[in-house]
């Protein structure tokens, strides 16, 4: 199945991630709850002045049943209106789809296949406005899932920690930080929620990179929604300071 309305879900797809923000969190890792809470909420405060200084090229890949279908990569950065800006990169375009020469057939077929796309789309829009519940988290949220006895502190080899927020947006969800209180960066962020029915799993994993300056940035995001087969990569690479 060939995709058209690829530059639509990659939209999609990017957006879930990349205002993502990070900044460099306490050379120790909290020790209680509202240690957490306090850290977490500096950190989203702090990060996107960080980020600001720069910009860099986001590669989105999405597939289907493991099959590629379409690869975009844009130029990112913030204006100066403080808000995030994508310019496409020229590349190749997605195929259109056979119209099956026109026979009746040819045109059930095509049909078909639209639908299908369609029914894909709208799926993603659900994963992405369910995703961005979580990313970035919500201050209120950590506050609220602290409040209700929801924060863990896990403490790892070597050094690193994981900050687990159950049902921070529904019942049964996880929103799980990794930190390495060595090196002072945070290292992963995850999620496991679910579409409207918890069999409809989507997960969410993001790894992280540090600039020269000690700047940690989002360097691949990886969405799963096993229910329909479909998986999104994203990746930002090559930050260099931004020319204003």
């Amino acid at each position: 199945m060939k995709m058209n309305r690829t530059a639509g879900l990659s939209a999609i797809a990017a957006a879930i991630v990349t205002c993502l923000p990070l900044a460099r969190p306490a050379a120790q890792s909290p020790a209680t709850p509202d240690q957490v809470v306090a850290a977490l909420k500096q950190n989203l405060a702090e990060s996107q002045k960080r980020l600001r200084q720069y910009e860099w090229i986001e590669t989105t890949v999405i597939s289907l049943k493991g099959e590629e279908k379409s690869r975009k990569q844009q130029r990112v950065y913030y204006g100066a209106d403080g808000k995030l800006t994508k310019v496409p990169l020229a590349g190749p375009q997605p195929q259109a789809a056979s119209k099956g020469g026109g026979r009746r057939g040819g045109r059930v077929k095509e049909q078909v296949v639209e639908n299908k796309k369609n029914e894909m789309q709208e799926y993603m829009e659900k994963a992405a406005t369910l995703i961005h519940q979580y990313v970035p988290p919500s201050p209120e949220r950590i506050q609220k899932a602290k409040d209700a006895g929801n924060v863990k502190l896990l403490p790892q080899p070597d050094g690193k920690a994981r900050v687990e927020l159950r049902n921070f947006v529904q019942p049964s969800d996880v929103l799980a930080i990794d930190v390495d209180s060595t090196a002072a960066t945070l290292t992963a962020l995850s999620v496991a929620t679910y579409l409207e029915k918890k069999e409809d799993a989507v997960t969410l994993a993001v790894g992280f990179g540090t600039l020269a300056d000690a700047t940690n940035y989002v360097a691949r995001t990886t969405l799963e929604a096993t229910a329909k087969n479909i998986r999104v990569v994203v990746e930002n690479s090559g930050h260099h300071p931004l020319a204003r």
